[in-house]
């Protein structure tokens, strides 16, 4: 199996907009990650993100994009989909198959709606289709951190609001480097990503999204709630839902949701 590491840029809007890909597959699959990428961007990092992804090598090419790299005051969430059409565009990609994490799923669903020519199947996970209380709560506190430059309780509130009581019990000796982690030199990329998700209601569009789609929630989310994926396949028509009972926000860790990618997997080879 090769892991055909890449990574680049490509341009957006006068600026720059960071993705590393892996695998050879003829099939196109795009990753959209959560607010973390307000702190720390996929340049430079394929061959640290690679390995989760090594399932989907043989049948897809894999891309993980950041958002672009300067992004202005009020950039929204339909913006990042806009832009995220623009990149898939001038990479070539004419159709790929999308999977957005948390913020990313925000994004995923823009773009679905938006430009539903470039999506051919939809994976949204622990993610909401507007800034429900649970949601507003939780980013308005990280709004408030990264204002004050707390960094430490910044990133142990993120991971209180993302990992299951097990996950952190088990891993409670790392969690204070887990507060050392991703420190920026400034929380402006942050912001903007985090304000965004206020402001953010896609509930008007859900019905536009037409291909196959799969939301997968966690029973015990922090962070969007568990009421947001019920909410989303309600306003998918024809959407299939799996939700992990016991697990919160943080589906996508191997040790917390060992069969995620392969969910996955399975719901775009069907």
């Amino acid at each position: 199996m090769s892991a055909n590491l890449k990574g680049g840029d490509v341009i957006v809007g006068g600026t720059k907009m960071s993705y590393v890909s892996f695998g050879h597959g003829d099939k196109t699959l795009v990753f959209l990650p959560g607010l973390s990428d307000g702190l720390v961007t996929v340049r430079g990092k394929a061959i640290l993100l690679y390995r989760p992804y090594r399932l989907f090598f043989d049948k897809f090419t894999v891309y993980i994009f950041s958002r672009k790299d300067d992004m202005p005051d009020g950039y929204s969430i339909s913006d990042m989909a806009a832009d995220q059409a623009a990149a898939l565009r001038a990479l070539g990609i004419e159709k790929a198959c999308i999977a957005g994490i948390s913020q990313g799923g925000m994004i995923s669903q823009h773009l679905a709606a938006g430009f539903p020519e470039l999506v051919e199947k939809l994976v949204l996970a622990v993610t909401a289709p507007y800034a429900n209380e649970t949601v507003r709560n939780a980013v308005s506190g990280w709004i408030k951190m990264a204002e004050d430059g707390d960094h430490k309780r910044l990133m142990l509130d993120t991971a209180e609001k993302t990992y299951s009581d097990r996950y952190l019990e088990k891993n409670k000796m790392l969690l204070p480097l887990h507060g050392m982690i991703g420190k920026p030199k400034s929380y402006r990329r942050f912001l903007i990503n985090a304000n965004a998700i206020l402001d953010y209601d896609a509930r008007d569009i859900l019905g536009r999204i037409t291909c196959p789609t799969l939301i997968i929630g966690g029973g015990r989310d922090k962070t969007v709630g568990t009421e947001a994926a019920y909410e989303l396949h309600d306003g998918i028509a024809g959407s299939e839902l799996y939700i992990y009972p016991e697990i919160g926000h943080g589906v996508w860790e191997h040790d917390e949701a060992p069969d995620f990618n392969k969910r996955i997997f399975d719901f775009l080879e069907k």
